[in-house]
């Protein structure tokens, strides 16, 4: 019994006494195994779901391993998807830092003023920190890698989906050789793989949970609604239950602002949160949330990543998640630290109950019908007539498309030599031209004349580009977003697409895609 107590483990006085604040005296199943092999140097690959004592199963080791120097070196290095959990990450270590003089632990993110933390990266032994941010201060000069020992990839799945790869790449190749690496992630796919591959040496897999001891304490179910009462359903849910604390999962910010607006006008104490908020704001939120002055939460997905707020009752998915493994982080927000919680999905449609078949099958999750009693008395809600006004207004009757220009003809040529690519994501997922033709140039860096025609059809959406350009955008965009869904180009007529000299096909390339996680199928 005793060999799973933190007090058998050879740590600081310092930081035992730290743990002993914190309230914890025994190791979670992946903190027992992963604290040991960190102490020793091992490079780990951490596989376990969310609320499992993840960050503490890093941070307590890492703490341990830093030491503090009159120079401010930089010795840790963790990168997060979000602000949010980076901010949370950082608010865990300095907890277990309490009593180590001279270790300093700064946060870096977007949305934050740089001179704030470029002053703060002077004296941090510790770094937590968003990777698009953390390149900022690498290509400034006030981020010094030479001196790394430790880097930490947490929820790296995440990271991946929202199209961080290359970052990640570029950030590791910044840090020494003989520095130790720890991945983790609720799940595998195939980038994460070749991670490890190229980055890790000899990494020991840790499963602390197999993904499944986390969920034993969530009862998951399943309500089924009419569509035209989805909205007032979930209202009336809250109320049938007597939840005072609840998530509530939406799948696009626009359905964010439209649901939370509808909560209000029931006289629920319900705030959005989502990425087009200033951070300000997000952080205010938050913290609204974590002390209580907000009952429900609702978000997308990615602005969800890092809440860990205490004692929430139910996860209600309002909208079907867009890929297996959102479900996973989802529900994982309750049912935390030993607490009971519960998950209600909503299923209005015979395409939702297909996808939850699917969500059933991936996970060997068992959702539990719930009867909603009153569900039929229910009046209709105002979301769905917002949702068809803006859909009528977005789409032409004939076709269900629109188009919008590229730019310029004399830079780009509309002729018979162009190349139509698809991408899936369409008017179903609240998507116009500006976000497409946005996304390429993030992420291809082409200019706005040089896109073409853009069609937005319902569930996918066409894009016509000169051949050069085509095969740049499919190399590009490989882990690419559109406003929030990670997307796939395709070419739709291959035989006007031959690859370059030395470059992949397209179909090649298209198969290297399908192993990924995506948000759409």
């Amino acid at each position: 019994m005793s060999e799973n107590l933190f007090s058998s483990l050879a740590l600081d006085p310092e930081i035992l006494r730290a743990i002993e604040d914190v309230g914890y005296e025994t190791m979670t199943p992946i903190q027992e195994k992963i604290i040991p092999a960190i102490l020793e140097g091992r490079d780990v690959i951490g596989q376990s779901s969310t609320g499992t004592g993840k960050t503490a199963a890093f941070a307590i080791p890492v703490i341990q391993k830093t030491q503090p120097s009159e120079e401010g070196l930089t010795q840790v290095l963790v990168l997060a998807p979000t602000r949010e959990l980076a901010i949370q990450i950082c608010d865990e270590m300095r907890k277990f830092t309490k009593y180590k003089e001279g270790i300093k632990t700064e946060p870096v993110y977007g949305g934050q003023t740089i001179m704030i933390q470029i002053r703060g990266l002077k004296k941090a032994e510790i770094v937590v920190g968003t990777p698009g941010r953390i390149i900022d201060h690498i290509k400034r000069g006030t981020l010094k890698l030479d001196h790394i020992k430790t880097v930490v990839l947490d929820e790296a799945d995440e990271m991946l989906d929202m199209g961080f790869y290359d970052d990640i790449r570029y950030i590791l190749r910044c840090c020494p050789e003989d520095r130790q690496t720890l991945l983790f992630s609720a799940t595998m796919p195939s980038q994460i793989l070749r991670l490890t591959e190229r980055f890790q040496k000899d990494p020991e897999l840790v499963k602390g949970d197999d993904g499944q001891t986390a969920f034993e304490l969530i009862s998951q179910y399943y309500v089924e609604v009419p569509q035209h009462k989805k909205a007032n359903s979930v209202c009336l849910l809250l109320e049938k239950l007597g939840i005072k604390r609840a998530l509530v999962f939406c799948n696009t910010k626009h359905m964010v602002d439209v649901l939370t607006e509808h909560m209000v006008e029931k006289g629920l104490a319900a705030v959005a949160i989502h990425g087009d908020m200033k951070q300000t704001f997000r952080s205010h939120v938050m913290k609204a949330f974590k002390e209580g002055d907000v009952n429900i939460l609702i978000a997308t997905d990615v602005a969800a990543r890092g809440i860990d707020a205490e004692g929430v009752e139910a996860i209600i998915n309002y909208d079907i998640p867009q890929d297996t493994e959102y479900y996973v982080h989802r529900i994982g927000r309750t049912g935390r630290a030993g607490n009971l919680g519960a998950a209600y999905t909503i299923i209005a449609n015979r395409g939702e109950f297909f996808s939850l078949c699917d969500i059933e099958d991936s996970t060997d999750a068992h959702l539990l019908p719930f009867e909603l009693e009153g569900c039929e008395e229910l009046p209709d809600d105002k979301v769905r007539a917002t949702n068809n006004a803006k859909a009528s207004h977005r789409q032409r009757p004939s076709s269900g498309r629109r188009s919008s220009g590229g730019g310029s003809p004399s830079r780009y040529k509309d002729d018979a030599e162009n190349v139509l690519l698809s991408v899936d994501v369409g008017s179903n997922h609240d998507i116009r031209p500006s976000h497409i033709s946005g996304a390429i140039m993030k992420y291809a860096r082409l200019k706005k004349q040089d896109i073409g025609k853009i069609t937005i059809g319902e569930d996918e959406s066409y894009v016509e580009l000169s051949p050069e350009n085509a095969r740049h955008v499919m190399k590009k965009m490989v882990d690419a977003t559109v406003n929030d869904f990670l997307v796939v180009f395709k070419n739709v007529d291959e035989s006007k697409l031959e690859p370059a000299k030395g470059g992949a096909s397209s179909s090649s390339r298209s198969s290297s895609r399908s192993r990924r996680p995506r948000r759409r199928r």
